[in-house]
């Protein structure tokens, strides 16, 4: 009954869109496959589980550089220092409540002591920074905890451009006074100071539960891919 009554709606939603914007034979007939599957095996969980973490982890990521540009453009670099502390961990958690996930950003070298790695993600921390002093590439991670329950997604965090620099550059060199005194002022214990272009800055820690939370969770693919695809 519950797959009729979720074709009908799909059905209903494929009418209401224009005929210039119907979805592919093929999209619906992969989510016709989709809610015939009855039990995920342990590498398609695996691999969902990645997808959708590094789906998030860019989404946090672009929301937390846009909003930063937008904050340099209005109030300089020391006016973003600013705002960054005191916005960058609520938009994190804006963005984990809208996935019912827990989103953070983990460092040794940290500027907010909030970031500082827990006994979970030490080690994945350190492989990364290992890779890192030896020239190695670094793929995300993905471990599972809690008796299988919880999947743990990492993903290095690299110094992208100049623009970080203005701010976690060499100070007196693409840090200046003023942003220096205002770091001091907001963060005492700043360890993030003097990175160059593609060092690590740290890494992105994603703790995703296999059931409960968000109705996304895990198998939320074949349920929603259908909607994600329409172009209504």
């Amino acid at each position: 009954m519950k797959k009729i009554v979720v074709l009908a709606n799909a059905a209903l939603l494929l009418y209401s869109c224009g005929p210039q914007e119907r979805v592919s034979k093929e999209t619906f007939e992969a989510v016709n496959q989709s809610m015939e599957v009855k039990r995920l095996t342990e590498v398609e969980i695996l691999n969902e589980a990645m997808l959708w973490g590094d789906s998030i982890s860019t989404e946090a990521q672009n929301q937390l550089i846009t909003r930063l540009q937008n904050a340099v453009a209005e109030k300089g670099v020391p006016g973003a220092i600013e705002f960054c502390n005191i916005q960058a961990l609520p938009i994190l958690k804006e963005v984990s409540q809208k996935h019912g996930v827990e989103i953070r950003r983990a460092s040794n070298r940290y500027r907010n002591p909030a970031d500082q790695p827990t006994e979970e993600e030490k080690p994945l921390l350190e492989a990364y920074e290992f890779n890192a002093e030896n020239g190695s590439k670094s793929d995300p991670n993905i471990q599972k905890f809690e008796n299988g329950e919880v999947f743990l997604y990492t993903k290095a965090i690299v110094i992208p451009g100049g623009f970080c620099l203005s701010c976690h550059g060499e100070p007196g060199k693409e840090i200046n006074e003023e942003t220096l005194k205002k770091l001091a002022e907001l963060y005492p214990q700043d360890q993030a100071k003097g990175h160059q272009v593609g060092d690590l800055r740290g890494m992105w820690s994603i703790r995703i539960p296999k059931k409960g939370g968000s109705k996304k969770a895990v198998s939320f693919y074949f349920e929603e891919f259908f909607f994600r695809n329409l172009k209504c």
